[in-house]
């Protein structure tokens, strides 16, 4: 947990001023039961009432003063822990922005979501804590011995002599619950990854009428995370009690003791009121301490999840040496192919079944590319390597003559324009949208790149045209106008290299027959690479790349590959009528 004090450097003032005002707080506290002690003895005992009111307001002066330094204490214990909190949050968001789709992949989106959330509170939380409360408890506890020592020292041996039991206990219970918190935090995890599928797979639970079977899933999570809660509860509540028993035994006997010298004269009322107050800071701080230990046992759980995220390198990142401009226009020649797999393999896991084996193939500036092949044949794995999403196992992948990984990641995807299978937009009107692909895009721009991507027809329907707004996720609008939308956004920012991952699936015929003329008459000088498993989507492309298995076992133009693929001809058997294959 230290190594997050870096966190905690724009809040030193905070930090150090905190915990002093929290300390005078204690030491006031602290003299409270002797001025009590002095009070009964020399002013109740004697019947001086002057004695007995002195020692009365300066007894609540002490105690204004104590609550004004917790005050102060409370404001900087807020102010660093929000601060050291947001700090943590946004360092991780950038850290796990930079993370490659693989790396994404090992952790889980509902686990990373559970870091940065419901972790860096817990630790939010241990450092409001720690300011405000780890010197305070234990300065009372020292404290008030040393003063109960101070009255009377043989009653003194028996706080002493309960010390190691409450140590005892102390290492009993987090040895115990450590692990448990540890397992609890990954079941939370668990339950989350549970209720993010059902939340995003609504419409498909509700269609399949599965919601009684995910019904039961989630109440089997949540179930064992409640078994895990239980189990972790019950060690943590054998704290305060067992405490509460070992200082309440020692309260008894210090009763006893301290009636026997009070007969015989040893010991007055005043002193033994004033270490039964001692007793009583003592037992409030133990009990302080054991809720200090649990929460800090769930931080340090806590911290070891944030920290193997920060500890997480991105596997995809910049050169050290990236090209230079001037070395990209160099390399830049109609000779050079714009996209180049030199012998490229590719798999998900490094042990596993390669999605891409050994892939040869050059595409030119300004062709249209159709990618064809099955469901699980590779197509989206190939241009997934180009914008470097991921990086090749074996082989090289290049973009105008030069290996992928020798650019800058955001001066490469600046070339790129792609449209993912899964359509996606975010919360604002259409045209925030379609500026996401050139955040300086004119409204002219705008609306050539939605005429292009046919999707004017739906816009100028609309009250607010381009200033329509859409909801998370854009609810509000149909599959085919999201795909048409996510095209606009790719197209705008004018890229190199236009890659339609599957893009218009929900597209009618019509529709998409357009939308490949509308791209043919505006991307000349663009490469366009159509991912689709529609051979009428490619059937018109300069050339056709087929897949099968993570190999590319056909290339050509559609009239080749039909006299030289089985692959491309079984596919297009299964999707024209006999008459447009005779065609």
């Amino acid at each position: 947990m230290l190594k997050f004090a870096v966190f905690l450097k724009p809040y030193k003032k905070e930090t150090i001023l905190g915990p002093l005002f929290k300390l005078i707080e204690a030491i006031l506290e602290l003299l409270l039961p002797t001025m009590v002690a002095l009070m009964i003895n020399h002013g109740v005992g004697k019947g001086d009432t002057h004695y007995v009111w002195q020692m009365g307001l300066l007894m609540l002066l002490m105690t204004i003063l104590g609550f004004g330094s917790s005050l102060v204490c409370q404001f900087y214990a807020a102010r660093a822990s929000q601060g050291f909190g947001t700090t943590l949050r946004n360092t991780m968001f950038k850290h796990i922005s930079s993370f490659s789709y693989a790396d994404l992949d090992k952790f889980g989106t509902p686990s990373l979501i559970n870091r940065i959330t419901n972790d860096v509170n817990q630790l939010q939380t241990a450092v409001a804590m720690l300011i405000r409360l780890v010197i305070r408890a234990p300065f009372i506890c020292i404290g008030a011995i040393i003063m109960s020592m101070i009255l009377d020292f043989r009653l003194a041996l028996v706080l002493l002599a309960a010390t190691p039991v409450l140590a005892l206990i102390l290492y009993v219970v987090i040895t115990k619950a450590s692990p448990l918190y540890r397992l609890y935090q990954k079941k939370l995890d668990k339950i989350a990854l549970v209720l993010s599928e059902n939340l995003t797979g609504v419409r498909v639970i509700r269609a399949f009428a599965k919601r009684g079977a995910e019904r039961v899933k989630f109440n089997a999570a949540s179930d064992d995370l409640t078994q895990t809660a239980i189990r972790v509860g019950r060690i943590s509540a054998l704290l305060s009690p067992a405490t509460l028993l070992v200082v309440n035994g020692a309260i008894i006997a210090i009763l006893w003791i301290g009636g026997i010298h009070i007969q015989y004269g040893s010991l007055t009322q005043g002193e033994i009121i004033a270490f039964i107050n001692y007793i009583t800071q003592i037992l409030l701080a133990l009990i302080v301490v054991t809720n200090l230990i649990i929460l800090f046992t769930k931080a340090a759980t806590s911290a070891a999840r944030i920290q193997e995220v920060l500890d997480t390198e991105a596997s995809i990142s910049d050169t050290a040496n990236p090209v230079s401009l001037d070395q990209e226009r160099t390399s830049k020649t109609g000779s050079v192919p714009a996209i180049s797999f030199d012998h490229v393999s590719f798999g998900y896991n490094k042990t596993g079944q390669l999605a891409l084996s050994d892939v040869v193939v050059d595409i030119y500036p300004g062709e249209t590319v159709g990618i064809i092949g099955g469901t699980g044949s590779g197509k989206s794995t190939f241009v997934n390597l180009i914008p470097r999403f991921y990086d090749a196992v074996e082989g090289c992948v290049q973009v105008d003559g030069i290996d992928v990984r020798h650019y800058k990641l955001e001066q490469l995807r600046q070339k790129i324009g792609i449209v993912p299978q899964k359509a996606l937009l975010f919360t604002g009107t259409i045209a925030d949208n379609i500026r996401w692909g050139h955040e300086h895009a004119t409204d002219e721009e705008v609306a050539r790149a939605a005429a292009i991507a046919q999707a004017d027809e739906f816009i100028s329907n609309l009250p607010k045209k381009f200033d329509a707004p859409i909801t998370r996720g854009g609810l509000n609008l149909s599959g085919g106008q999201k795909q048409r939308l996510t095209i606009a956004r790719a197209i705008v920012g004018n890229p190199e290299i236009l890659i339609l991952d599957d893009s218009s699936s929900a597209l009618d015929f019509a529709t998409d027959a357009a939308l490949r003329k509308s791209l043919r008459e505006n991307s000349t000088r663009m490469t366009v690479l159509l991912v689709s498993q529609r051979v009428s989507s490619v059937q018109h492309a300069d050339k056709i790349i087929v897949f099968d298995e993570g190999r590319i076992v056909g290339i050509g133009t559609h009239d080749q590959l039909m006299s030289s693929s089985e692959v491309y001809q079984e596919i297009n058997r299964s999707q024209l009528s006999t008459q447009e294959v005779d065609q």
